[in-house]
């Protein structure tokens, strides 16, 4: 038997579990299962791993991309690089992280990326938005964080003048406002500054249009959710696992 799961809290729901589940019996793979694992703090994952033997990867989401370092033996590359790990491939008793996250962000962006976005905003500062920074100063588009708090890094959410929103042509929601059940909630920006040229890419993916992406819509901007990143980073997730 082979299980693979997910890490994350509060799950009251699972793109992951879905996804794999119906991976599965496509491929006719009676021999794997994944399953959901809420838990409470990240010292959890130790008796998750003690109560099931047969675990052979996990899917790691929010709130522990970053707090999950402490836990691992092993990290590629990118997880040294940005802090931030959503993929863990498991050995024996050995825990090797990954990030797939930026694999998948990449991948969905560029595929609607105009040579006129230099300049982007990622609202939120958590695992997931360090995935974004490393793929936009990749691609060598100029970032600034947004957070509740001003700083040398940051702007805060008040500091977001339609000046600002007009330089900053692409707009990533790296937090979970909007995400089902809240799904009336929005990042707090001057909306009335968005126009056609900017371009919204919320790594939500449920519900398909949050009140973020709806909000840029009506402005004529581009809008992208997070679904497609899901798929591409849960088929890297697959391949690392059984590499």
């Amino acid at each position: 038997m082979r299980v693979y799961g997910l890490i994350g809290y509060p799950l009251t729901h699972s793109f992951s579990k879905k996804y794999f589940t119906e991976k599965f019996e496509k491929l006719g793979l009676a021999d794997c299962s994944y399953e959901n694992f809420s838990i409470a703090s990240i010292t959890d994952v130790k008796k998750i791993l003690t109560n099931n033997p047969f675990l052979k990867g996990l899917n790691v989401t929010i709130p522990y991309k970053e707090s999950v370092l402490a836990l691992l033996d092993e990290k590629s590359d990118v997880v040294k690089k940005i802090s931030a790990c959503n993929c863990i491939k498991i050995v024996g008793d050995k825990l090797k992280g990954f990030n797939t996250d930026t694999i998948g962000f990449e991948k969905t962006l560029i595929t609607k990326l105009k040579p006129h976005h230099k300049k982007a905003l990622i609202l939120g500062t958590g695992g997931a938005a360090k995935a974004v920074e490393f793929v936009l100063l990749k691609l060598g588009i100029a970032i600034k964080y947004v957070s509740r708090k001003p700083s040398v890094r940051h702007f805060s959410y008040e500091q977001l003048t339609p000046a600002v929103i007009e330089e900053h042509t692409l707009i990533i929601n790296a937090t979970p406002l909007g995400m089902y059940p809240n799904i009336v909630q929005a990042p707090p920006i001057p909306y009335e500054a968005l126009t056609s040229r900017h371009f919204l890419y919320d790594l939500i993916y449920n519900p398909a249009k949050t009140l973020f992406l709806k909000k840029g819509e009506q402005m004529g901007s581009e809008i992208l959710n997070g679904n497609d990143m899901l798929i591409i980073q849960a088929e890297e997730s697959w391949n690392i696992w059984n590499s």
